[in-house]
């Protein structure tokens, strides 16, 4: 029998067309594109990423959490030049991973790298720090997301891959930073730039081309990957998706034309998620402790 949280993951498979509905909090849906939803488990805060109508000019903006209401959002107080994106918490929420092009300023996305910033003991955010080579390239990083196996897994234009654009995995053991690529039961000759690890690190939900698939861990590797059903593979715009806790459910932004980019939710089964906004997040927080 199938892990509880794979079987739900092979639910997103057969989750029939229509079956995706938009989730469009008030103050952050907008005539602009938004995408890339992170939600702060310290504070219940969403982050998200906002660009213009045709998904140039990302920023990463915070919506406070007041009072069960998601209120304005405004740029996170880390902010840098350029362009940056792809927010994600690791486990616990003490630090933020996320790509930028700050260290030129260029709105260029060639430019983009991981960089990551962690929580001070105030529970403030403390100076962003770029990830160092071989994780960072003279090439894009993009989408930064941690599994559970420890490996940071992302998307990048380097060489050495299997196509155009690839899926690796990075990760540092006694100061040193090794990383290697997927390889092909995840990348293919054309385009893979978006890895999205499942809570239990047993499958992994991969953006390629213009398709959601998702690949399986074996003791060989990963793969072969199989697509995602109608509900999300849609249009072929979908991009920036979050997961569930249990894995039935996937928030992701699709390009809805007239509307620009809302935040859409697809279920394999019901349940209460995305997270809402606690009614007492307004009152003074007690930031868990740090090492």
């Amino acid at each position: 029998m199938l892990p509880a949280l794979a079987a739900a993951v092979l639910g997103l498979l057969a989750a029939p067309d229509g079956k995706a509905q938009a989730w469009t909090p008030p103050a952050v849906s907008s005539p602009m594109f938004e995408s890339h939803p992170a939600f702060d488990p310290w504070t219940g805060d969403l982050l998200f990423v906002r660009s213009d109508r045709t998904f140039s000019g990302w920023r990463i903006l915070k919506s406070p959490c007041v009072k069960g209401e998601w209120t304005a959002p405004a740029e996170v107080p880390f902010a840098g030049p350029g362009v940056e994106a792809d927010p994600w918490f690791a486990p616990g929420g003490a630090t933020l991973y996320f790509i930028s092009t700050r260290a030129t300023g260029s709105g260029k996305s060639g430019d983009l790298d991981i960089w990551k910033v962690s929580r001070t003991r105030g529970g403030g955010w403390g100076k962003p720090e770029r990830l160092p080579e071989p994780v960072n390239s003279v090439a894009a990083e993009w989408f930064p997301r941690l599994g559970a196996d420890g490996w940071l897994y992302f998307g990048s234009s380097r060489p050495g891959g299997q196509g155009k654009t690839d899926i690796w995995r990075a990760r540092e053991v006694r100061g040193r930073w090794t990383v290697e690529n997927l390889g092909p039961g995840v990348n293919t000759a054309g385009d893979e730039y978006e890895p999205l690890p499942t809570p239990d690190g047993q499958d992994l939900i991969v953006q390629a081309g213009s398709d959601y698939f998702v690949s399986r861990s074996t003791k060989a590797g990963w793969g072969p990957r199989v697509k995602l059903g109608p509900a999300i593979n849609r249009n072929g715009s979908e991009i920036g998706a979050a997961i569930s806790p249990s894995g039935r459910s996937l928030l992701f932004a699709r390009d809805l034309g007239e509307k620009s980019g809302e935040l859409m939710l697809a279920q394999a089964t019901l349940e209460a998620w995305p997270p809402a906004c606690p009614a007492n997040a307004g009152a003074t927080i007690t930031p868990p402790k740090l090492d």
